[in-house]
């Protein structure tokens, strides 16, 4: 288990953990401004304070975006409930039927088959499900889009729900995985989130070198990091 620390600065509590790494990482967690600095394992507590003090500013602005981000209400699964699917909004239409659930995309509406009287958490788990699939399918042509510009290859790309982050990479393993709620956003936000992780394959941390190699690949990235950032979320998504 990585060993855990915490600091104090004022009335604000810093989660420390140590890991095998050259470089200070910082994150900034929803839904209410959860700090964690990631930090080399012979680092002093006294030196990552110090470092906290110096991003004290930009902690603060992260956590008021993340109080000021537009969130959606809870999802019921009820007819005419908005949903989305790639950035497009979908109503809602529950069809009960003695058949396997399944989901069918039509024009304006999202059709959830469920058998009668499943509830919430059932339909929840089949529209899930669905999304997962989605977001499956999308990844693979991505995948052999950018794997070879990157010069990089993942060993697995895994599809699953994440409470915490929209993608994350071991580069130790390969293994990168991938929020499915990404299918719920615009298809170049997923873009942007497997070239994100994939990079981390080449630079483990957000420093100057894995920036630069953003700015390279996909020139555009801040802006669709942004949009990410403002697309109203669910009470259960965050800002990456």
């Amino acid at each position: 288990m990585e060993p855990r620390d915490s600091i104090d600065l004022g009335e604000m509590s810093i989660d420390v953990v140590r890991k095998d790494i050259k470089h200070v990482h910082l994150s900034v967690y929803p839904p209410d401004g959860r700090v964690r600095i990631s930090a080399p394992r012979n680092m002093t507590l006294d030196l990552i304070r110090v470092y906290a003090i110096t991003r004290l500013d930009w902690i603060r602005r992260q956590q008021r975006k993340l109080l000021a981000q537009e969130r959606e209400t809870p999802r019921e699964f009820l007819d005419r409930e908005s949903h989305y699917v790639w950035g497009k909004r979908y109503l809602l239409k529950v069809v009960e039927a003695t058949a396997a659930p399944m989901v069918k995309l039509k024009h304006s509406t999202l059709e959830l088959w469920v058998r009668p009287g499943s509830d919430v958490s059932r339909r929840r788990e089949v529209l899930d499900g669905w999304y997962r699939e989605q977001l499956r399918e999308a990844v693979g042509p991505l995948q052999e889009k950018w794997e070879p510009l990157l010069g990089v290859k993942a060993h697995r790309i895994l599809v699953q729900h994440m409470k915490t982050k929209w993608g994350s990479c071991n580069s130790g393993s390969g293994n990168i995985r991938l929020n499915t709620d990404l299918a719920r956003k615009p298809s170049d936000c997923l873009e942007y989130i497997l070239v994100h992780e994939l990079l981390h394959l080449v630079e483990p941390t957000h420093n100057a070198r894995f920036q630069s190699l953003m700015d390279k690949f996909m020139p555009q990235w801040k802006q669709i990091r942004d949009e990410v950032n403002r697309l109203p979320v669910r009470h259960e998504d965050w800002a990456y």
